[in-house]
């Protein structure tokens, strides 16, 4: 990753002499606090949405850990999405600046594919990252993401070296093991 820290944190010495170091104290924190889960998604007609509220459940259910649903910002004006005739969005979830990412203990991301590739609002998301990539702020922050598609041949794969090209840019931690594809009519069975 660049600094030799990677996605575990690297060894910290620790103080021998009786009296906590800052990296000790720096680790009480963290254990008794949530981790805080971002879950970042596009979502136009509402099924990436409904993907994440159902990851969100299953976050919420770990002891310790709370996940956070986050809408990436809509790039369309409102009379196109009005002519597309896609459903207003509920107002529960709110809409992520990417310097927010900074926040979080680890990163979920959702979207649609479209031609192979992400969505463009996601796409945009990404692109707004520069100033974190330049300052390396989103290194060794775990991530993993979920995508939809109308086919089983929609080009899952294909969005999904995309998203990890992008993430790996930033030095965010994607375990490819975790990589999973489901079609469409198999989700749905899942949610149900």
């Amino acid at each position: 990753m660049g600094k030799g820290g990677g996605c575990v944190p690297s060894k910290k010495s620790f103080s021998t002499n009786g009296t906590a170091s800052v990296d000790q104290v720096d680790a009480l924190q963290i254990s008794t606090r949530k981790l805080k889960i971002f879950i970042v998604f596009y979502s136009m007609y509402g099924h990436v949405e409904m993907l994440a509220r159902r990851i969100k459940k299953g976050v919420d259910s770990i002891e310790g850990v709370e996940g956070l649903l986050f809408r990436v910002p809509e790039t369309l004006p409102g009379n196109v999405l009005d002519q597309m005739m896609v459903p207003r969005k509920e107002g529960d979830v709110g809409v992520i600046s990417a310097e927010e990412l900074t926040e979080a203990d680890g990163l979920l991301f959702g979207f649609p594919t479209r031609y192979g590739c992400m969505a463009t609002q996601m796409k945009a998301f990404f692109d707004a990252t520069g100033g974190l990539w330049k300052e390396q702020r989103l290194a060794g922050i775990p991530a993993g993401f979920f995508i939809s598609t109308g086919t089983q041949g929609g080009g899952q794969e294909t969005t999904a070296r995309v998203f990890a090209l992008l993430v790996l840019s930033n030095s965010i931690c994607l375990d490819w093991n975790m990589f999973v594809s489901i079609s469409l009519s198999a989700g749905l069975q899942l949610l149900s």
